[in-house]
């Protein structure tokens, strides 16, 4: 069969339509345009209106975007507030518009050839195979997690679970508390929980399974998985510039649905070598008054520099009090959103205070930042078990009996990570991922070869 040319080929990459899903697959579709493929990113109306897109001119040309409705186009999932009924209506009214618009593309000079979909829109893949195209998932959680929910949904383990530690080939031995939340607790999440399993409802018809994560990171999980359902690594999906510098003009994410305060870079700046700990818990992780003063309380004591990023919808849940005196201390700086990979790649950053999302944890690896642990939910408790016991970058919290972080133990973690011989050892290893990182995404690396081999099977198809 004769191969086409990489400039004839076009592919539609439709994520879950969040920052933490949009944006890896953002990242994959400008590594994909190195390869002379042509991407459109598609995703909704709502995030249209909210996301504030870096100017066009940094994004190749060969990538653009396109929306269509999941019929709330003016608050997607909050306009409902019920994920049950979001997910119900987005693949009734999503998956409509989702065939109108490769209709069009179709009736174009660049008909689609493949559509990438995240599996938590498991429906966009039968949507593909109506028009007989390349159906790719792309995961965009670690491994091991991907893994773990594969082994739920397939019954080869149990819920709920009642014989520890848990024990799955590829994995380390897992705790209760190590596992993801829709494990750990699934009466909490029923919707949550079958969104999740329901990845796994027709993935035996995707022509190809990527992850965003590198093979040397997860190399017993992605052996392990692979033997049950093949796949691809081909992270981190992080921007160019902090790895190989591969994709032109690549440095930053380039979408974020909140405003960025730029200018709190030049404090950081002007903050000494590893003096600084940066405090983050991303856009979905919502904690207790109670939990917000400790930590603030435990920053304080800490007598370190922070940097701490609270969402403006965050902000009612630490008082004006508070604030105020973070403000007085002459310590500590609060803002409403940054760009993290600039942040994270300054020099005066120590350690990374996080609730280990799988972006966040991606970063810091790339950037060889050790980190402090406090899951909430989701993939985040496997996460935090894999920084500290796998990579060893990072230590978790430990949890009082109340279920609050105490500030006492905030102090102990920054301690341990900035001044003990154990964060030396941290920053040790988290170099040698960074390095890692960048040798799987550079030419003729682990991802750059399983990339490369995407885009065969897309010029046999």
């Amino acid at each position: 069969m004769e191969e086409r040319k990489c400039s004839n080929m076009h592919v539609l990459m439709v994520p879950y339509p969040s920052q933490g899903h949009i944006n890896p697959m953002l990242q994959f579709s400008k590594r994909l345009s190195t390869k002379g493929v042509k991407v459109t990113m598609v995703t909704t109306i709502f995030i249209s209106k909210t996301m504030h897109l870096k100017s066009s001119s940094s994004l190749p040309s060969s990538l653009q975007f396109d929306f269509i409705s999941d019929g709330y186009d003016q608050g997607g999932f909050y306009q409902v507030g019920n994920i049950s009924t979001y997910l119900s209506h987005m693949k009734t009214i999503g998956s409509k518009n989702l065939k109108e618009l490769i209709q069009k593309h179709n009736s174009s000079d660049y008909p689609i050839d493949c559509v990438v979909y995240d599996p938590l829109v498991q429906w966009v893949l039968d949507v593909a195979k109506e028009f007989d195209l390349l159906g790719v998932a792309f995961f965009t959680q670690m491994v091991a997690v991907n893994y773990i929910y594969y082994y739920v949904y397939h019954g080869l383990l149990k819920l709920p679970i009642s014989s520890l530690p848990i024990s799955i080939p590829g994995l380390p031995l897992l705790e209760m508390k190590d596992t993801p939340s829709f494990v750990n607790h699934p009466e909490f999440y029923p919707a949550y929980y079958e969104l999740v399993m329901n990845q796994f409802c027709n993935i035996h018809k995707a022509d190809i399974i990527l992850v965003n994560s590198f093979y040397k990171l997860e190399d017993r999980a992605a052996d392990s998985m692979s033997k049950v359902c093949p796949i691809l690594t081909i992270g981190p999906a992080v921007p160019s510039f902090y790895l190989d510098k591969g994709v032109p003009n690549d440095k930053e994410n380039d979408l974020n649905l909140f405003e960025l305060d730029s200018s709190a870079i030049d404090w950081v700046k002007s903050k000494g070598d590893r003096s600084v700990i940066y405090v983050s818990f991303g856009s979905m992780v919502c904690f207790s008054i109670e939990q917000m003063k400790e930590i603030a309380l435990g920053l304080l004591a800490s007598g370190s520099n922070f940097f701490w990023v609270i969402p403006n919808m965050e902000k009612k849940s630490i008082s004006k009090e508070l604030v105020e005196e973070i403000a007085s201390s002459g310590k500590g700086l609060i803002v409403n959103w940054i760009p993290q990979l600039e942040v994270l790649s300054n020099k005066a950053i120590g350690c990374f205070l996080t609730h280990c999302g799988w972006n966040s944890t991606l970063e810091a690896l790339c950037l060889g930042v050790p980190m402090i642990g406090i899951p909430q939910w989701t993939d985040q408790p496997l996460n935090a078990k894999f920084v500290e016991d796998v990579w060893k970058v990072g230590i978790r919290v430990v949890v009082n009996e109340n279920g609050i972080v105490a500030r006492e133990e905030i102090v102990r973690c920054i301690r341990e990570v900035l001044e003990n011989d154990v964060g030396r050892e941290m920053r040790v290893h988290a170099k040698k991922w960074r390095e890692l990182a960048v040798e799987a995404v550079s030419h003729g690396g682990t991802s750059d070869n399983n990339i490369n081999e995407f885009v065969n099977k897309l010029k046999r198809f």
